[in-house]
């Protein structure tokens, strides 16, 4: 091999059947982009290349990012692109509620980018966002997907609490042993206490997290994060596979077969979650409308049970 010779291209790894979904074609797909292009809305189904975009958006679903499209954390597993956010946009709360009115939205999903330069986090934009959404369209029901505020946490969930989102989800992503590489700016036990605090503040509103499968984690561990889980009253746990979005990015270290999937689904449901989905394709909002409705359901029958 000289100066000359090319270097082989990185190879990621073939995914397996169950895993491949089709491009996104339809008209349904079509305008929910020319929506949020028009509202200057960014959406986690692009930036984090969902698998799942061309099902959601087709059917008018979509996961809104708030606080632009940089983040100030380089997670080996995130596609959103990391640098220097722009300034928070003063129009982004009532363009957030506007959209959700004109899609007809039952149930909208809220998440954002981490905003270390913020001084609280970005937790005062989701405030704003849940209140818009309440004027607007009074009848949706709001899920939010935080990030973990470090070090500002305590102020954060206290204002958000306050604003009462229907359901508040926070990711742990993966097993503790992998922090270091997968999600090194975060702390495991951090998030842990967030949700914990979550529920402390407000009972009624459901908690949810979620783990991606794939990135090299043994089983016992992953049994080990459902009952930290547990131990922090979290309602509502949802189990996906990894996929690498780029070369550059952490790769699959196992693709985990729906079999799998539905054996760790079993056991998350006999430690006591009141909701589980579990499957190569489950993503932290995917059937999110759906879901809420189950939950719902689930607690009203176990405070029946408990009667």
């Amino acid at each position: 091999m000289n100066e000359l010779t090319p270097l082989a291209a990185p190879v990621r790894a073939r995914k397996p059947d169950w895993i491949r979904v089709k491009a996104p074609t339809s008209a349904g797909f079509a305008a929910t982009r020319e929506l949020m292009r028009a509202k200057s809305l960014t959406t986690v189904c692009e930036e984090a290349a969902c698998p799942n975009i061309g099902e959601c958006w087709s059917k008018k679903h979509a996961t809104v990012m708030i606080l632009g499209d940089t983040c100030t954390r380089a997670c080996a597993f995130c596609n959103v692109k990391t640098g220097m956010p722009r300034k928070v946009d003063a129009m982004e709360p009532q363009n957030v509620a506007d959209a959700a009115a004109q899609m007809g939205l039952n149930h909208i999903v809220v998440t954002s980018v981490d905003r270390d330069d913020l001084p609280d986090g970005g937790a005062s934009q989701f405030v704003k966002v849940i209140q818009a959404l309440r004027r607007t369209t009074p009848n949706t029901t709001i899920e939010i997907l935080t990030p973990d505020f470090r070090n500002k946490a305590q102020a954060a969930i206290e204002s958000i609490v306050e604003a009462r989102p229907d359901v508040y989800n926070h990711n742990l992503e993966t097993v503790p042993r992998l922090y270091p590489t997968i999600r090194p700016g975060a702390r495991y036990y951090a998030s842990l206490r967030l949700l914990e605090s979550v529920k402390r503040h407000d009972p009624s509103i459901f908690t949810k997290s979620g783990i991606m499968l794939g990135l090299g984690e043994e089983r016992l561990e992953v049994h080990q994060v459902m009952d930290d889980m547990r131990s922090a009253d979290i309602d509502f746990l949802t189990m996906g596979q990894y996929l690498q979005p780029t070369p550059r990015h952490a790769k699959v270290a196992e693709f985990v077969t729906p079999k799998a999937f539905d054996a760790y689904a079993a056991i998350a449901r006999a430690k006591g979650f009141l909701l589980v989905a579990s499957s190569p394709l489950t993503r932290s909002s995917y059937h999110a409308g759906d879901d809420f409705e189950r939950l719902r359901a689930a607690r009203e029958a176990k405070l029946a049970t408990a009667r």
